[in-house]
């Protein structure tokens, strides 16, 4: 396994990093999701570290980086501010944001509110939802609103003894009632079942979904836009984006993707036809050529 860095933000949260790379190279961030950990882009971070400085955390609530309980800790305002401190704590000026899962949706945020001053220059998106597109979807598409009725089970304070008792992996195998089954590796799943095993660290995990603001109807609501919606829009994202999507995702389905256009200035999509949620490492070689090619395009 890779050497960790631990870094100290201003908050007082502390965040273990891996941090690779030359130090005067380009600068990418990646932001894994859940329930994983920084791990997530390990084919990625070994590919493109010749050239790039990598820098991947344990984000707030994962692995040994600080997991407060309260869950207005979780906060997004909270997440988005971790990864530019986290860049300021490091010493770098300008950085590419990648993400995946719920890293992907801080990446989202992370790009808008970097792009005007430059600081964040472009965005690579795994298998993360647009806010505003998601949304939309959880309000209208019956089979997105379906697929998401797990962020519900994983909001319902009903299973925390469950969680206490046997730990963030019995909550998973009952909330996720996919079809296919990730085949985790082993040599990576013991780590990850270790830290799910601790509940400190799977109510941390899980407070990522129930701090969030996304609001997931159930299945007998209405499949209607509430008066509200309007509030929901965000500014266009104008830097240069790319969004890979594992087409096979059960829990994030290929409509997100349809709606991006209307929401993303200068946007690439690599559809992985044969991936499913966990594209950086269900399908490596296909997700680094696409990175290989925009970051090129890019540079």
């Amino acid at each position: 396994m890779n050497e960790l860095t631990r870094v100290t933000l201003p908050t007082g949260v502390e965040l273990d990093v891996w941090d690779s790379g030359p130090r005067d190279a380009p600068a990418l961030v990646f932001l894994h999701g859940f329930p994983e950990n920084h791990r997530t882009w390990r084919h990625q971070v070994e590919h493109l570290n010749d050239r790039f400085r990598c820098i991947a955390p344990d984000q707030r609530g994962y692995g040994n980086s600080s997991h407060p309980q309260d869950v207005s800790e979780y906060a997004v305002g909270n997440l988005v501010g971790d990864v530019f401190m986290l860049a300021h704590a490091l010493e770098v000026e300008s950085f590419t944001v990648i993400g995946h899962d719920w890293g992907g949706a801080i990446a989202w945020l992370v790009a808008m509110f970097g792009q005007a001053e430059g600081r964040v220059t472009r965005a690579v998106i795994a298998n993360a939802p647009h806010p505003t597109v998601f949304q939309h979807l959880l309000f209208t598409d019956e089979a997105q609103r379906k697929a998401s009725q797990y962020m519900r089970v994983f909001r319902d304070k009903a299973n925390d003894r469950l969680i206490r008792e046997h730990g963030l992996g019995a909550l998973l195998q009952q909330a996720l009632n996919w079809e296919n089954r990730p085949q985790y590796d082993p040599d990576e799943l013991g780590l990850l079942m270790q830290q799910w095993a601790n509940p400190e660290n799977a109510f941390a995990m899980l407070n990522w979904y129930r701090a969030s603001t996304i609001i997931v109807p159930s299945l007998e609501a209405p499949y209607v836009l509430p008066p509200a919606a309007g509030m929901m829009e965000m500014p266009m994202l104008q830097i240069p984006t790319l969004v890979v999507w594992g087409m096979q995702d059960e829990a994030l389905l290929p409509a997100n993707v349809e709606g991006l256009p209307a929401v993303v200035a200068d946007l690439t999509v690599e559809k992985i036809e044969n991936a499913g949620h966990f594209v950086p490492w269900e399908a490596p070689e296909a997700v680094n050529a696409a990175l290989d090619a925009f970051l090129e395009r890019t540079a």
